[in-house]
Formats: structure tokens, sequence, C-alpha cells
């Protein structure tokens, strides 16, 4: 049998847990997998909020990619994917080429401004480490101002967050949490802060159980955040925010514009003349493209349809390692010329964190949890996909095992 190339493009969830079941499941004698990636680690996208807010280290949320790989198995490049070229089988970097027998695209998402004027050039955004750690500094630098500045200026604490979906909101409980230890460490009155979340629907969480969206909403007033509804946001500026409401405009002066509420697949996918919908590649039931029977979609850049609900699902990180399942038996399949299996998401449950000791979410199809037992929950999912990525050593190197709530003094 001749030995195939499989490329991986993308060290996300989908992409990570795709190249760790390959590298058990097939022999060497069988195929060459490369994995690319344009950093030399994997993150946690689902913890860049405390990031973000600076309630964990950076160097927590990475995992290096050497440390998961087989190195006998696997060729870890650490390069930037320019083009796809399907009909060809090759794959452009940046600094080399690529040729593939089999291709696993899980290129992640791009943040969408939906053309907002100025919300590309001045809005901070969460989906990488990079710009968790810009908005982190700028945040604390601003606290830093505040205090040494003679005629204080409001806008440095003022604190807006475009969007009430799950990133929105778990940032929003992070930098809740937050404030009260930069208050003190730069001797600022709480009550000079101001964080304002401004939200398109008529609720945050649209969709989620909504004696639930209230515990969340109660939760995080009660710290201090201000919700501003079905509004839309209309400009950014480097000092304001314009938003509008049942037809009337308000400014809001701020130095920080949190855009939490738009993301699309990478647009290289579309770039590279695969037939797109909203972006994504509509992919067949076996994880596979229509147009190319060797090229797998994973994560962001796959759209399956929920046909009971009429809508594509969610590209959460549940999905996307249940679906790296899917493609890589597939991917064994394939290349041993043997019967697929078809995939469909099966969504165990979703948990939304308000901060270290609170959270809400919906597990077993319909239980509703909140509190320390829903934080605690939230607590064993990550711990459980720490498990499956690496073993019990990464997991007691990067695990959350906080799970008992601290009693103030």
């Amino acid at each position: 049998m001749e030995k195939k190339n499989i490329v991986v493009l993308g060290a996300g969830y989908g992409g990570m847990m795709t190249v760790t079941k390959l590298q058990r499941s097939l022999r060497t004698d069988e195929a060459k997998i490369t994995l690319v990636n344009i950093n030399e680690y994997h993150y946690q996208t689902t913890w860049l909020h405390q990031n973000a807010a600076g309630t964990i280290r950076d160097e927590r949320t990475k995992i290096r990619i050497k440390d998961i790989i087989h190195p006998q198995k696997v060729d870890f490049i650490q390069d930037k994917v320019l083009s796809i070229q399907p009909k060809e089988k090759k794959v452009m970097l940046e600094n080399t080429v690529l040729d593939y027998d089999v291709l696993v695209i899980g290129l992640g998402f791009e943040v969408a401004t939906f053309d907002i004027p100025g919300l590309e050039e001045h809005a901070f955004t969460i989906n990488n480490i990079k710009n968790a750690r810009q908005l982190r500094e700028h945040i604390e630098h601003n606290f830093a101002v505040f205090h040494k500045e003679e005629e204080k200026n409001p806008a440095r604490l003022t604190f807006v967050i475009g969007g009430g979906g799950f990133t929105g909101i778990e940032f929003l409980g992070e930098l809740a949490n937050r404030v009260p230890e930069l208050c003190e460490k730069y001797n600022v009155d709480k009550q000079n802060v101001r964080i304002i979340n401004i939200e398109g629907s008529s609720t945050i969480l649209p969709g989620f159980d909504e004696q639930l969206v209230e515990y969340a909403m109660n939760s995080l007033e009660a710290r201090g955040v201000e919700f501003i509804t079905g509004a839309i946001l209309k400009e950014c500026t480097p000092t304001s925010v314009l938003f509008e409401k049942h037809g009337m405009q308000t400014k809001i002066p701020t130095y920080t514009t949190v855009w939490a509420a738009g993301v699309k697949a990478n647009s290289i996918i579309k770039e590279s003349g695969f037939t797109t919908n909203q972006g994504k590649i509509e992919v067949n039931n076996d994880m596979r493209s229509p147009e190319y029977d060797n090229v797998f979609v994973i994560g962001d850049c796959a759209l399956i349809m929920d046909f009971e609900k009429g809508k594509p699902y969610p590209p959460t990180a549940q999905i996307a390692i249940q679906e790296s399942e899917a493609v890589a038996y597939n991917i064994k399949a394939y290349i041993r010329n043997q019967e697929m299996e078809g995939f469909k998401p099966n969504i165990l449950g979703t948990v939304a964190s308000l901060g270290e000791q609170d959270a809400i979410g919906v597990i077993f199809k319909s239980k509703k949890i909140l509190g320390w037992k829903a934080t605690v929950m939230k607590k064993i999912i990550d711990n459980r996909y720490l498990l499956k990525l690496g073993g019990f050593r990464l997991l007691l190197k990067k695990g959350k095992f906080n799970i008992f709530p601290r009693v103030n003094q």
C-alpha cells in the first residue's frame, strides 16, 4: 500500500484532537502526518476571556504542540497558510509548499465586524492569545493612568463590551471579578469603574434558558455590570462608541471597546475556490467536502445543518472535539478502503462561566445548573478535554482543580 501524505491545517480543538487520534490509529508505513500551525502552541480558546481579564496567565492557556504529538509519527511545521489549491492537492505556506493526499482543514475563525465603522481599527477582540494579552495590558494601563492624572477622565475606566453571547458574557464575569483587585492595586474608587454590555437581541445569551439568563444578569449586575439590550453598535472611535436603540443614538465615552459579537470562517476557505455556505464548507455526512473526496473539514470551517431546527449547529469546542473522532476514523477508513461513518453532533450540555465562582448551564439535555455546581461542571469539562488530549500528565500540569468556593475573610 502506498504511504499517504496527510496534512492537517490548524491546531485548534478539532485539528489537535484529529492529529492525536491519527497518530494512535495509523501505522508509520501507512501515512505521513503533517500538522501546520502559525504558532508553536495550541491554546484553549474557551479560556481566552480569562487571559484577557488577567485572571489566569497566558502560559496556563498555552499547550506546546510538541508536548502532544509523537515526533516519529507527526511532523510539525510552524508556518502561515496562504492558500489551498484543492485541484492540485497543494497547500501554499508562507515559506514552503506542501503536497497532500488527504487534507484536513481546521483553520478556525476570524472576527466579523459587519462593516461597522471604526470597529476593526479601534476595538479589542478576544480571538487569540496575543489579542487577549493586548487587552489585559490596555485595561491595566488605563487604571494606572487614571490613578496618576490630576484631572480624572471617566472614559479610561469605562469598558464597553459589544455582544452578549458566550464570549462577551464570560469576559464580563472575569472582568467584574478583576476590577476590585485593580482598584486596590491602583488606589481607585470602584465607583469610578463602569462595565457596559451592548447586545443587539432583546436579551443576553439569546436562545439560552430564560431562568438561567435572568440568574446570569442578576449575578453580573450585582458586580457592577450594566446591560443595554436591543441596541445596535453604530460606530467605534478610539475614545467612544455610538449605539442606537429605539431609533435614538447615544454616545458613550470610552477608551476600551471589546468586540465579542461576531465570527466567521477563515477567509482562506472562500479565497481558495471552495463552494461555501455562510463562508463555510457545508460538509457531507462523513465530514468531507462535497467537491473533493480527499478534503475533510472541521471546526469553524465546517457547516453542519441541524435539520430539526432548520439552522446550522453552532461551531463550539464540544462539537469540534466530537468531529475529530469522526474525521480521524474516516481518514483511516479512506486510506484502508473501508466504509466510513456518518457524523451527527451529540450536544451533551452547555455551561457558561460568570467568573471564578459562578456559572450557569444545561447538562444531560435539560437539567439546569447554576452557581457553584455549574462552576464545578465547567472545570470538569475543561479537565476532561485536557485528559483526552494529553493524558494525566497534561491534566496535572494544566488542569483546574480549585473546585471549592473561596470564603472571604
